[in-house]
């Protein structure tokens, strides 16, 4: 008597499951794609140094102010470099770990 119940409630949950899957991977497309299209951006050093990146996690804008230029300590200006644009990385991955996140319940499937 419990088997018969179990195997048609499967049967049904199974569809259910599949139709939910699929309207969760054309969301997380198009979750994707809004992500790969924004734009992140960071500053350093009291913003003498700004980086910007896309969703796609590449380098697309850095601005330099020309007080970040001292030809006696270009080590200060990589650094300044660095960190804006890890920063700005790290927005690009926040911002798609949350969207994701809210997606998929928090399932943790490592986007």
């Amino acid at each position: 008597m419990g088997k018969s119940n179990f195997r048609g409630m499967g049967g049904m949950n199974q569809m259910q499951m599949i139709k939910q899957a699929q309207k969760l991977q054309q969301e997380m497309l198009k979750v994707q794609e809004e992500l790969e299209q924004a734009q992140y951006s960071a500053a350093a050093g009291g913003g003498v140094v700004s980086a910007t990146v896309s969703g796609k996690r590449e380098l697309i804008g850095l601005s330099i102010q020309p007080e970040a230029v001292d030809p006696d300590d270009v080590e200060m200006l990589q650094d300044l470099i660095i960190a804006a644009v890890n920063e700005a990385m790290r927005k690009a991955e926040d911002s798609a770990n949350q969207s994701m996140g809210k997606l998929t319940g928090g399932l943790g499937f490592g986007f």
